[in-house]
This record gives C-alpha cells, sequence and structure tokens, in this order.
C-alpha cells in the first residue's frame, strides 16, 4: 500500500515535472529571435506578407493563449502538427523515437558493464592508485564537451584509419540498424558520455557500503578480492547503482540532440535541432516532451526498483 502510494506521488510529481517543462521550453522557443513565419515567408518576403503568414499560422496571439491551447491539446493525446512541413508531430515521433530508442539501448547496453565494473574496483579500492586512475579518467571524461569526443572518434576512427562513416545516413526507406556500421560511432560517442557519470555514481554507492558490519564480517571469514566484490559489496550496493543507471539514461537522452544532430543521425534529437533553427514551436513542445517524459519514465523506473532492492525503503 505504501510503495502504490509512493508511486502515486511520484507520477503526479513527474506530471507536474513535465506540465513544468514544457512551460519553459515554451517560454525559450518563444523568446528566440523569428518565428516560423519568417522560415516560411523567406528572405525576401514583405512585412505585410510575414504578418498575413503569422495571423494564418496563428502565431499572432499571444503566447499564455497559444500555450494553454496546446496544452490542453497534448493532455488528450493530440500533439498538433508542426508549422514548417505540416507533418503531424506524432508521426514525427512514431518515426524518429525508435531511431533513438536503439541508439541509447546500444549506448546503455555497453556502458553499464563498464560503469559497474569501473566503480566497484574504483571503490573497492577507495585512495589507492587504480581507484584515482579510474576516477580521474573519469571525471576528464565526464568534463569534456560532447562535440570534442565526437570530433575525437571521428578524427580516428573514420578520418584516420577509414573504418566507419562520419555520417549515420540510414539507407533509404530503411532503417539505421539496416547499416549498422553507420550506428557504431553515435552508439560510442553516447556510451563515453554516459560511462564516466554512472562509474562515479557506482563508486559512491561502493564506498558507501564497503566498511559495513556485514562486508566486515565476510572479510573476517577470509573472503576477499572479487567473490568479496560480486557476492557482498556489488548487491548492497545495487539499488544505487540502478539509480545510477536511470541517471545514465537521462544523459543519454538529452546528450543524444548533440549526437544525432553532428552525425545527422536520424533520431528525435536531429529534429529537435532542426525545429528550433526553423522556430516550429508545436514540433519542439512535442519532441521535448517526449525526451522529457522518456528520461522521468527512467528515472521513476529507477526509484522503483532501488526501492524494492533495498530493504530498508520497502516500508517508505
Amino acid at each position: 500500500m505504501k510503495l502504490a502510494l509512493f508511486l502515486v506521488r511520484r507520477v503526479v510529481a513527474a506530471v507536474l515535472s513535465l506540465v513544468a517543462l514544457s512551460a519553459l521550453v515554451f517560454a525559450a522557443t518563444d523568446l528566440l529571435p523569428g518565428d516560423a513565419a519568417d522560415t516560411l515567408a523567406g528572405a525576401q518576403a514583405s512585412q505585410g506578407d510575414r504578418d498575413q503568414l503569422r495571423a494564418q499560422l496563428g502565431l499572432d496571439r499571444n503566447a499564455l493563449d497559444r500555450f494553454t491551447s496546446w496544452l490542453s491539446h497534448a493532455a488528450t493525446g493530440d500533439l498538433g502538427t508542426g508549422l514548417v512541413g505540416g507533418r503531424p508531430v506524432a508521426a514525427v515521433l512514431g518515426e524518429r523515437l525508435p531511431n533513438s530508442l536503439v541508439l541509447t539501448a546500444l549506448a546503455l547496453l555497453l556502458a553499464v558493464p563498464l560503469a559497474i565494473a569501473g566503480g566497484l574496483l574504483a571503490g573497492m579500492r577507495a585512495q589507492r592508485r587504480s581507484d584515482r586512475v579510474i576516477s580521474g579518467g573519469a571525471l576528464v571524461l565526464a568534463g569534456l564537451p560532447e562535440f570534442l569526443t565526437v570530433v575525437a572518434l571521428t578524427a580516428v576512427l573514420s578520418t584516420w584509419l577509414g573504418l566507419l562513416p562520419e555520417v549515420s545516413l540510414a539507407p533509404v526507406g530503411g532503417r539505421p540498424w539496416d547499416s549498422p556500421q553507420v550506428l557504431v560511432l553515435p552508439t560510442l560517442s553516447l556510451m563515453l558520455v554516459g560511462v564516466a557519470t554512472a562509474t562515479r555514481l557506482v563508486r559512491s554507492a561502493v564506498v558507501d557500503v564497503v566498511d559495513a558490519p556485514y562486508v566486515e564480517s565476510a572479510r573476517l571469514a577470509g573472503v576477499s578480492g572479487g567473490r568479496l566484490a560480486v557476492r557482498h559489496v556489488l548487491p548492497n550496493a545495487l539499488g544505487p547503482a540502478v539509480q545510477a543507471v536511470a541517471v545514465m539514461f537521462g544523459g543519454l537522452t538529452g546528450g543524444a540532440v548533440v549526437v544525432e544532430t553532428i552525425f545527422n543521425y536520424p533520431g528525435v534529437g536531429y529534429e529537435l535541432q532542426q525545429a528550433v533553427a526553423n522556430r516550429d514551436v508545436p514540433m519542439v513542445q512535442g519532441l521535448s516532451l517526449a525526451l522529457c517524459a522518456t528520461a522521468l519514465l527512467a528515472l521513476l523506473a529507477g526509484d522503483v526498483v532501488a526501492t524494492l532492492l533495498d530493504p530498508r525503503r520497502r516500508g517508505l
């Protein structure tokens, strides 16, 4: 019953967060200079033509009226139609979201084992050389701008070695996974972005557990090395580790915007960048809402799993 109440509270908080984030995204997009009417009219159009087009698109209404209208339709599942191109936002999501989810899933598949192994080793040997090397490397990697990581990978694997394509264009009428080589560079870029942060979070969880009485009892019983780490430390650090993975998923969702744009990868992030450039507010709102909802859902799932794994939190 308490877990059910916990879930209800978290879902309500997630919905309120989505509304607040939608308002912030709308305000930020609306404050940018220019609008979709300028994009559609072109550079040679007169001011009268722009004003007429702006009225046809409904952009002459005040911002609050436009946002509440969008929000009321979104609450019923209608995300509207893009102003530039006239594509339904839901159709764009249906086409692009699977591509982004596959990319994120592949990055997670590589990052999770590395983050757990690195965080476990660093936490078990805290303040020693191996900890300093892993933590320092993770810190440097986490501090690197994403575009720099992408440029470095592209320079080595594409420009110098010629092993992979520099862009990730999907085959005509197909999906990116129809040409698996186009997935490699975006996946590696996202993986490196996520694994650094997750490694440090897992390390912190392991450090909190490694001196616990039950771990000390296992040491006194002669358990050591990998057996101590895997059988006595990791299971008790698993709850925070799951939350670290959820945080990493949320970070990868945001990082995909940069990575997809640089590689021309046909995902939601690439579409979002295009929509922002065109000042296409309904498209920006719909795509942002989907990305935020995906990240919040991952964080909620991480909290629930961590709660179920931690006996101290089951009573809440």
